[in-house]
């Protein structure tokens, strides 16, 4: 039987109010994996270039990145991520206020894994707790 490696999680918002109800949320389903929070994506790529000592985002790994933030967006951010050979590879859900076709459309082309809209998500983010505990059961991340 294989031992699985834990899944960490880099959770990439700048609003306090929804960093917070991710965080509960995957504490409330007592999920196995840690979230490692990056309150934009500068900060976002830092830790993932292992330039941040405090924030270490080990593989296997999934990003969850909102779209509108200060200084590095999420579309900025995915052209940072899919440009760098050591990182190209990551997988990254998109978790946004936008419902815009256009941003979906824009996502999906820079080879996103989902597009969740926040208010669709559920109650305090429930869907995405469970979403994250099914996608690390049944797929096998680089």
């Amino acid at each position: 039987m294989k031992t699985e490696t834990p899944l960490t999680v880099l959770l990439v918002e700048d609003d306090d109010v929804a960093a917070e109800s991710v965080l509960r949320s995957l504490n409330r389903i007592s999920a196995p994996f840690p979230v490692v929070w990056a309150e934009d994506g500068l900060v976002a790529l830092a830790a993932l270039r292992g330039e941040d000592a405090a924030r270490r985002v080990p593989r296997p790994r999934v990003i969850l990145l909102d779209l509108n933030m200060p200084r590095m967006n999420g579309f900025e951010f995915l052209q940072q991520l899919r440009n760098d050979p050591a990182l190209a590879d990551d997988v990254v859900f998109v978790l946004t206020t936008s419902d815009a076709d256009s941003d979906r459309t824009r996502a999906y082309h820079a080879h996103i894994a989902g597009y969740m809209v926040k208010a669709a998500v559920g109650p305090q983010f429930s869907k995405l707790a469970q979403l994250l505990t099914d996608y690390h059961t049944a797929v096998q991340l680089p």
